[in-house]
């Protein structure tokens, strides 16, 4: 019942993006091509035509993946340290070695716990949000198209990267970030050109 759940969460999740990618589209068209958004023009194909949109996507991806490796090494520096510390103690304490063992593993756990939570505080979303704030600038966008492309990127890198965190671990972070960071950012520039197309039309009336 729940994994039914989750398939027809999946499936409204998937309907709603693609909805909004259309309605998107037509906005685009409808405002013109000049106050249309002007990030959204720089698509992953731009990443391949061995030139300046190969070094910009390998630069920001390569930020990303640094800061999101340091939140992930720095929980599991916290949960290492933690099942260290707690095993030492507990066996110097006289206690056998598979209670120490377990004690150890229990308190490890709660340091990842802790040092995750805290982590999320991690700079690693916003430095990605920033990048994608004034990338929009750069190429010509209003600072509300950058807040949104930026804003999407961060709730998008927190979000997923904590479901593939769930997951997967680690991994699933790095992952889910990368994923997310970039779905979100997306998602914000097709807010963008909606609420733009809207704003056009109520001028009509």
């Amino acid at each position: 019942m729940d994994f039914q759940k989750k398939r027809v969460q999946l499936f409204l999740s998937l309907a709603g993006i693609i909805f909004l990618s259309i309605t998107a589209e037509k906005c685009r068209q409808l405002v013109g091509e000049e106050a249309s958004s002007q990030s959204g023009k720089f698509t992953f194909l731009n990443c391949f035509d061995m030139g300046s949109g190969t070094v910009a996507c390998a630069i920001e991806e390569g930020v990303k993946l640094y800061f999101y490796n340091i939140r992930a090494a720095h929980v599991e520096r916290a949960r290492q340290a933690a099942t260290e510390s707690t095993l030492v103690d507990a066996l110097s304490q006289g206690m056998s070695a598979n209670d120490a063992a377990k004690l150890a593993q229990k308190e490890g756990k709660k340091a990842e716990k802790l040092a995750t939570r805290q982590a999320k505080r991690t700079i690693g979303p916003i430095i990605s949000s920033g990048w994608d704030f004034f990338e929009a600038i750069y190429y010509g966008g209003t600072i509300t198209e950058g807040f949104l492309w930026g804003a999407g990127t961060l709730f998008g890198a927190y979000a997923v990267g904590f479901l593939g965190e769930q997951r997967l671990g680690r991994f699933g972070y790095l992952m889910g970030s990368q994923l997310g960071s970039w779905v979100g950012g997306r998602i914000g520039i097709m807010v963008y050109d909606v609420v733009n197309g809207v704003h056009f039309l109520l001028q009509l009336v």
